[in-house]
């Protein structure tokens, strides 16, 4: 694996990170701690969770792996906004959920500061001063290294950046978004304003659901120990959704030939056309069995030519309308200097 910053901040972490959504549900404690293991020794240091995770048992689970070890090689990473309780405040970036929340996620990873946390997805309810004056607290109380976001918007990235600057409050480092070669509408506006802020990506659901790493196939219906196998109408991955759209398996047919001439897996080749995307810096691995994260961690070395990775944004390229994002809006964008180059 490969370092890199985490987004604007000094802290680096490796080009593939271990999401354990899984950890407590589709993985028991056994199974997570050989994960984390496996993980580590393969050369990885950052860990990404949330609260709402198995309703906290993500995080506890990390904080028993992580008693004996030395926490200062690892890069830990949590999240807050969801329900975690049925009251009207058990939800949501006010300063009150936030400073509950916060505490409960110390608690649970039995740690005396999270490096980085992150807001879950954006509050419409809270106003965002409050939210970022909160995180600027917790930065100078010394409970969070960073924080960043999930699942916002372009106008809520550049909203939020601009406020902290002129509060003088911490800037957020990181954006975690959905992004991978069936999910790419968020290089738009998205990237360019986390680009423009100097924030890191870092994708969730990389390999789509599981469809990119060639599980799936066009004339049977998933069944099985898999995602779509338990369930096939499961959230934005349903079988039928992707199966209809010929993009998806011009995709698929895609990564499938380049894994077949470099000699890799399709997991593998998704993923690294991914780590490599502007603005990235690690991607979320996710793994219910060692046998998967041992199936995906050779692309934390493996980098595309030039040539692979123009079939793979060709074949991937969502459609789009001519305004804004097609060509007459971008024509309407462009500038020029006449006469000169």
């Amino acid at each position: 694996m490969e370092y890199r910053k985490l987004g604007n901040s000094g802290a680096v972490v490796t080009n593939l990170c271990l999401g354990t959504m899984t950890f407590g549900a589709e993985s028991d404690e056994a199974t997570a701690f050989a994960i984390m293991d496996d993980y580590v020794e393969a050369g990885g240091n950052f860990l990404d969770t949330a609260d709402v995770y198995s309703a906290g048992i993500s995080e506890e689970i990390i904080g028993r792996w992580l008693r004996g070890k030395n926490q200062r090689d690892l890069v830990i990473a949590t999240k807050a906004r969801f329900p975690m309780g049925t009251g009207a405040n058990h939800h949501g970036t006010s300063r009150k959920h936030l400073a509950e929340a916060l505490e409960a996620s110390l608690t649970r990873l039995g740690v005396e500061q999270i490096d980085l946390y992150q807001m879950h997805a954006w509050d419409a309810l809270t106003p965002l001063e409050e939210t970022l004056r909160f995180l600027d607290d917790a930065v100078r109380a010394g409970k969070i290294a960073y924080y960043g976001f999930s699942n916002y918007l372009g106008w809520h990235i550049t909203k939020a950046v601009w406020l902290a600057k002129m509060q003088g409050f911490a800037a957020p480092v990181t954006l975690q978004p959905q992004y991978n070669l069936l999910v790419r509408d968020i290089e738009h506006e998205v990237i360019p304003a986390c680009l423009d802020a100097g924030m890191g990506l870092l994708p969730w659901s990389p390999l789509g659901g599981g469809w990119l790493s060639g599980k799936y196939r066009r004339d049977q219906m998933p069944s099985g120990a898999t995602r779509l196998g338990e369930n096939p109408k499961r959230g934005m991955e349903a079988y039928e959704k992707r199966n209809a759209e010929e993009r998806t398996w011009a995709v698929i047919g895609a990564v499938e030939d380049i894994a077949k001439a470099r000699g890799v897996s399709m997991a593998e080749v998704a993923l690294a056309w991914l780590a490599d995307r502007p603005a990235v810096t690690s991607v979320i691995l996710g793994a219910r069995t060692r046998d998967q994260l041992k199936a995906n961690l050779g692309a934390g070395d493996l980098h595309l030519t030039a040539e692979e990775t123009e079939g793979l944004d060709t074949v991937s390229k969502p459609p789009v309308a001519d305004y804004p994002y097609g060509a007459g809006g971008i024509q309407q964008r462009n500038r020029k200097i006449e006469g000169g180059r």
